[in-house]
């Protein structure tokens, strides 16, 4: 089926499917109620220092502290490129108001201890928090590759493969992807695994995800929230229709010794052990299991499952939400182990919201595995 045809047959996903979970109103309810220190505070401050002026400090004041709700509700589901531009614009304020933030709070220690003049302090913060920003912008465009290796005893041969997580494509474009893809073609893994999150707007077209088709090895796909606040069914047709294999609560064997396995995300810690004991797992196969989230390594283990591998989290992506995101995961980067079973957990390959990664990397991971 050609891209134009099916985006024909899109159609807009039901309103239980688009609706947020509970916890997700709860997070959306609380961010509203931190705009006051991470967006009014600081524009009234430095306006306060700089002597703008009631009209200039408004109208700074305006489309900064809307600036989010401009972005998540009024041009979420706009598919013009200029719209899609225009929100990344926007995100990055809400990227950069934690480092404005932090800095403006030791620069009211700073005037407060007469070191510096207000004026001077309004333009250091400024300063730095443009030289943050930059940097952040630089490292959310260019992923590093990082090699993750151990031994396995199911494994007949050794194996490399590689996992990209939380790509947000929609929020994220499509010349963005086929940089990604081009990296992982020089990599030349035996198969590619998406854990969830590649797509995070309604109606991204078959052509904006066609690069996948260049790579010469299969692609497994599981699942994750993003994909559930979209157009769901259209997505996983149109990953289809480029060849990827979707697991939703499904096994294939990538080999005769490796069994790759995908479940669905949901806002529940106990999905991956309601769901692994509905599919056929090969005892004698190296287990490969894509979740989305970091939630089941217990499960996992008692299923005799190797490797799970798992994103969502984006290790915070900017430093400090990364405090917040450990509240909510007790494993959030990297590998941990329990018992015979491993979990990775990626730190993203893309970004979500601000196209920016502070104290944090995106990440294309190649996993090296040798036989034991």
């Amino acid at each position: 089926m050609s891209s134009q045809t099916a985006s024909k047959r899109s159609i807009r996903p039901s309103r239980a499917l688009q609706q947020r979970p509970s916890g997700m109103r709860v997070f959306i309810l609380v961010f509203l109620l931190l705009h006051l220190p991470l967006f009014v505070y600081p524009v009234l401050r430095l306006s306060g220092w700089l002597e703008l002026g009631t009209l200039l400090t408004w109208l700074i004041l305006v489309p900064v502290a809307t600036s989010q709700i401009i972005s998540r509700w009024l041009l979420r589901n706009s598919p013009n490129p200029a719209v899609r531009r225009l929100r990344q614009v926007l995100d990055i304020v809400l990227g950069i108001s934690p480092v404005v933030l932090a800095l403006l709070l030791v620069a009211e220690v700073l005037v407060l201890a007469a070191i510096f003049e207000p004026s001077v302090s309004a333009w250091l913060v400024i300063s730095a928090s443009t030289l943050v920003m930059l940097g952040g912008i630089a490292a959310a465009f260019r992923p590093s590759v990082q090699r993750v290796s151990f031994s396995a005893d199911r494994l007949q041969a050794p194996l490399r493969f590689v996992q990209i997580t939380d790509v947000h494509i929609g929020s994220r474009s499509a010349h963005f992807l086929s940089g990604v893809v081009a990296r992982i073609k020089r990599l030349e893994p035996e198969f590619v695994c998406i854990t969830g999150d590649f797509i995070d707007a309604w109606g991204v077209p078959e052509s904006d995800l066609v690069s996948l088709k260049s790579l010469d090895c299969p692609i497994y796909f599981c699942t994750g929230n993003h994909e559930r606040y979209e157009d769901f069914d259209a997505i996983l047709e149109r990953l289809g229709n480029l060849g990827v294999n979707v697991l939703r609560s499904q096994a294939l064997m990538a080999r005769d010794d490796v069994q790759v396995i995908g479940i669905d995300d949901r806002d529940d810690a106990l999905q991956v052990a309601r769901e692994l004991p509905k599919i056929a797992l090969d005892p004698e196969a190296f287990q490969l299991l894509l979740y989305h989230r970091p939630h089941g390594l217990d499960a996992a283990e008692a299923a005799g499952i190797d490797l799970m591998i798992a994103g969502h989290t984006h290790n915070g992506q900017i430093i400090p939400f990364n405090l917040l995101v450990k509240r909510v995961f007790s494993q959030i980067c990297g590998l941990y182990e329990k018992g015979r079973a491993r979990l990775y957990v990626s730190p993203g390959t893309g970004t979500w919201g601000p196209v920016m990664r502070v104290g944090t990397r995106s990440e294309i991971t190649l996993f090296e595995l040798e036989v034991d």
